[in-house]
């Protein structure tokens, strides 16, 4: 697995290095021991999967607030989207920094969000499929997230968004917290 830094502080890109014959590939997807020697989360408490219809779908921005925040570990299974993580912490040296990738089926990449950090994303292509790892359970009660259009971050989407949860449209400005 090959691990590249982003501007975000303690964000990853990771791609997996697959062995390709006529049959296809072979990856590996998680090794706890690699992400551990690279500092990073190798404990994961759980596996989520969402699935958005139609290209233009937005998810986000969302995080657990403490004691319940966790680390989140993305990844395609079909279609694509572009993954944004964006620092909240206050005291990072990138808070209110966002990075953004495309993730797909086809590229593998994975995008590993740390602790104190939003994360959302934006369907490029119909029936995109992610699957994400958790280091925190679901807890309802510590569930934040921040606007994908507030003017305090300026997060450039790659194209339109046709679609976003009216409670992802809800959440107040971050300044007017």
């Amino acid at each position: 697995m090959n691990f590249e830094p982003l501007s975000v502080n303690g964000a990853f890109v990771i791609s997996p290095q697959r062995r390709a014959d006529e049959r296809g590939y072979f990856a590996r997807a998680f090794c706890r021991d690699e992400m551990v020697r690279h500092g990073l989360c190798g404990d994961f408490c759980q596996i989520n999967t969402a699935l958005s219809h139609r290209a233009g779908t937005l998810r986000g921005m969302h995080f657990q607030r403490a004691p319940h925040a966790e680390v989140k570990l993305m990844r395609c299974l079909r279609g694509s989207v572009y993954d944004v993580v964006l620092d909240l912490r206050p005291d990072s040296p990138t808070f209110r920094r966002w990075s953004g990738v495309e993730l797909s089926a086809d590229n593998g990449l994975m995008l590993y969000a740390p602790e104190g950090t939003a994360h959302g994303y934006l369907t490029l292509a119909d029936d995109a499929e992610l699957s994400y790892m958790t280091s925190a359970a679901y807890a309802p009660d510590a569930v934040d997230g921040v606007r994908h259009d507030d003017p305090a971050f300026a997060i450039e989407w790659p194209r339109s968004i046709s679609l976003v949860s009216q409670a992802d449209r809800s959440w107040v400005d971050y300044l007017s917290r």
